[in-house]
């Protein structure tokens, strides 16, 4: 017995190495992504007026074809297409695809401009759903709608690829809102480096708190809503941090279904968007990666903090935890399927970097991180181990995540300096550190749904029902 009792003691001191070893590789790589986003951004500051933006880049500056996916968006449809096509850029056009709505969407848009049933030539590369009517209207010359019937997010942005004729397109959801330049900001590493760059990636922060009027954020605030307030720091480090760190290492694996820019003739070489995953956004990226790293094209996929992309963040638990389950089936379902890509030194960083990530954070996080929250306090109780491995766990836990959340809203307004009023940076400053007793938890909750989701095979989106920005 007493040697069983030492086996049981040494299992459970081995578990709780293995998971505190793991939280400190988690909040390494972290802070790695802190110093590499400061020093990118301390390197290169934004560019913070219009004119001069116009003048640096509009000269030289490709077409762009911005494709909107809309599924029964009829309350909020034609302001989002005003926003559009009042965009401060030199040449592009609107590409909206009716995904087959229930209700009264398409109407309002041929209401709303004058739209005609019109011929368009265009590709079959893509696969998608077949398409019921082209229209456009002679009053509004940058405005083309599709309307199709029903085949998710991914088949109607294959459409509108298919359509599209500017070299560059531009993927976004219908209900997101652009600021004005923010295709003039996102188009920089394209004017710069034309040959290399095939995709860029910009920023999403949340409208929610926001004054919007006629299709744009004219005041900027905050959530009054607690769920809305973890997610603005969450945004703010996901992008600024992570995103921008992953960028500079060239090894970045995801760009936003929101806002994003890609050469078109990658993207169809590439074989459009996946139908078959919830993480289309994430699949496409990486399977770029691997087109441009077997046909040994040098190439580069990049971030650009300043172009931003407004969205409206859930409000309540139901809806959140739907939304983050998907998010973490959708990152299992790009991993495994692109699993082989990891430690193979044929994809460079992306395999010796992007993927260990993946892994480290998507795949085995979730998992560790409750036996961390679960296990290692029943074991303490059990009095299988000791105080100082569970103290242990809580300051990996908790130290990092108020350190890191903190230093990353630094960062943001240091360099980009978006919030307007002292009380705001004290208030996400609050959250930043609150968030990490009890939301986070509640996150991970949510990461291990959509493990299990994964692992089940479920393919659903589950409903997104939004309250819609008003001014």
């Amino acid at each position: 017995m007493i040697a069983d009792s030492g086996l049981w003691h040494l299992l459970a001191a081995i578990l709780a190495l293995s998971v505190i070893a793991v939280g400190l590789a988690q909040n390494a790589v972290y802070m790695l992504q802190l110093i590499i986003a400061g020093w990118s951004l301390s390197a290169e500051p934004p560019v913070r007026r219009t004119a001069l933006l116009w003048r640096r880049y509009s000269e030289f500056s490709p077409p762009i074809a911005l494709i909107s996916p809309a599924f029964n968006e009829e309350m909020s449809i034609e302001a989002s297409v005003r926003s559009l096509l009042a965009l401060q850029y030199p040449l592009f056009e609107v590409i909206v695809v009716n995904d087959g709505s229930s209700d009264a969407t398409l109407a309002r848009l041929i209401d709303a401009f004058g739209l005609k049933p019109v011929t368009r030539a265009h590709d079959q590369t893509l696969q998608h759903q077949p398409i019921r009517g082209i229209y456009a209207s002679p009053d509004f010359p940058k405005l083309i709608v599709i309307d199709k019937e029903n085949g998710g997010k991914a088949d109607a942005l294959n459409a509108g690829i298919n359509l599209a004729r500017a070299p560059i397109i531009c993927s976004m959801d219908a209900d997101s809102i652009l600021e004005s330049d923010a295709l003039l900001r996102a188009v920089r590493p394209f004017v710069e480096d034309p040959e290399r760059v095939i995709a860029v990636g910009g920023t999403v922060r949340l409208a929610n708190g926001c004054r919007v009027e006629g299709g744009r954020v004219t005041r900027i605030g905050l959530p009054r809503n607690l769920l809305a307030l973890f997610q603005t720091v969450e945004y703010l480090r996901a992008f600024l941090m992570a995103r921008l760190a992953w960028s500079e290492m060239g090894a970045l694996t995801i760009i936003s279904g929101a806002f994003g820019l890609f050469r078109r003739s990658v993207v169809i070489e590439a074989g459009g968007y996946s139908t078959r995953t919830v993480g289309e956004d994430m699949e496409l990226v990486v399977r770029m990666h691997r087109l441009m790293r077997k046909k040994k094209r040098a190439y580069r996929i990049a971030y650009v903090p300043e172009p931003v992309c407004w969205t409206e963040a859930p409000e309540n638990l139901r809806i959140l935890g739907r939304q983050r389950a998907r998010w973490q089936r959708g990152s299992l379902e790009t991993f495994f399927h692109h699993a082989g890509m990891t430690f193979n030194p044929r994809y460079g960083r992306v395999g010796w970097l992007g993927f260990p990530h993946i892994f480290l954070v998507d795949v085995l996080g979730p998992l560790i991180e409750l036996l961390g929250y679960v296990l290692l306090p029943v074991l303490w109780a059990l009095g299988l181990l000791s105080i100082e491995y569970l103290l242990a766990f809580l300051a990996v836990s908790f130290m990092f995540g108020v350190t890191i959340s903190v230093l990353s809203l630094v960062l943001s307004e240091i360099q980009l300096q978006r919030f307007p009023r002292a009380s705001h940076l004290t208030l996400l400053a609050l959250i930043a550190v609150l968030e990490n007793f009890g939301y986070r938890q509640l996150g991970n909750f949510w990461r291990i749904r959509g493990w299990f989701q994964f692992a089940t095979g479920q393919k659903s989106w589950g409903q997104m029902t939004r309250k819609g920005f008003s001014s």
